[in-house]
């Protein structure tokens, strides 16, 4: 073999050795290498900014500024129902009275200037700010739809949630804890808008303020009749001293008995639902094959 292969092959392996000997050098103690994981290091107050999403670091300030503007322009307390609709839809994004009223400003500047923009560019200036005002007045108006039907969607989950609550409050009650207890043992076991409320309310109860009171507001906030009614045969109980476990016991049957009647509504509503998708993509496409051939051979006639 020549000795050029020779020195070749032995400079590889030791190359390999020297390899081998660097990934297989044990680590650092391992009890060191834990904490320095557990350990968080300090961070400046730049960092922890921009850690945060750009929604946060942007949008927020802008519209906390154009708040300003909408608190100081409040007129007949529409701020308060503002936050009265917010406190319904469940306070999205965190977000009060005067912060949603900066972001329809924010909305209907931005939407205004937008369409204004895009008119521009067919050169006519009169339309193009006529189309900004009405994408400005779009703009403010968009919000308030999309918290309604946020609002709307939270009260319907809270009124399909309730019967499973009322079961299981229903039992906690009948296994001798009382209402309150029973009411933190739904709060500690499920979650979703409904028991949000609800821990919301058993809050307010250790806080202070009556059962009553507490759970009227959750009506308030609720909006929906099905647990208008619930709370209300658990306040007209309390109030007349009636055992909270046999109003429970008709107050269950009763919503199950709701329940399945809002089950067979919408499937009787399903076939008219049905039908406008089925005459506007179904229908088209079935008079398309059978009627194409048709047209095609007539449009191929002699005669034509």
């Amino acid at each position: 073999m020549p000795t050029e292969v020779i020195i070749g092959l032995l400079a590889a392996f030791a190359v390999l050795l020297i390899a081998y000997g660097i990934s297989a050098r044990p680590g650092g103690d391992a009890v060191q290498q834990r904490l320095e994981q557990l350990v968080v290091q300090p961070k400046t107050l730049e960092e922890m900014e921009l850690q945060q999403p750009l929604a946060e670091r942007v949008l927020r300030p802008l519209v906390q500024r154009l708040s300003r503007f909408a608190n100081r322009g409040d007129q007949g307390g529409l701020i308060a129902r503002t936050d009265a609709k917010l406190e319904k839809a469940g306070y999205p994004g965190g977000l009060r009275g005067a912060d949603w009223m900066g972001v329809k400003i924010l909305s209907a500047i931005l939407l205004g200037v937008g369409v204004a923009l895009l008119m521009l560019g067919t050169g006519r200036v009169q339309l193009a700010v006529v189309f900004g005002l009405g994408g400005a007045a779009l703009g403010y108006m968009a919000p308030e739809f999309w918290l309604g039907g946020r609002a709307r969607k939270r009260s319907f989950e809270m009124v399909l949630q309730l019967p499973d609550a009322l079961d299981l409050l229903t039992i906690s009650v009948e296994a001798g804890l009382g209402f309150d207890a029973a009411l933190a043992k739904v709060v500690e076991k499920m979650e979703g808008p409904l028991v949000m409320e609800f821990r919301q309310a058993l809050a307010e109860i250790r806080m202070g303020r009556t059962r009553r009171e507490a759970l009227r507001d959750v009506v308030a906030r609720a909006d929906a009749q099905p647990i208008s009614n619930f709370i209300g045969a658990i306040v007209q109980a309390e109030q007349l001293g009636v055992p909270i476990a046999k109003v429970l016991q008709i107050q269950s049957q009763q919503l199950r008995i709701e329940r399945r009647q809002r089950a067979e509504e919408m499937a009787a509503k399903a076939p008219v639902k049905m039908l406008f998708p089925m005459v506007g993509c179904i229908f088209p496409t079935i008079f398309i094959v059978i009627l194409g051939p048709a047209i095609v051979t007539v449009m191929g006639g002699p005669g034509i």
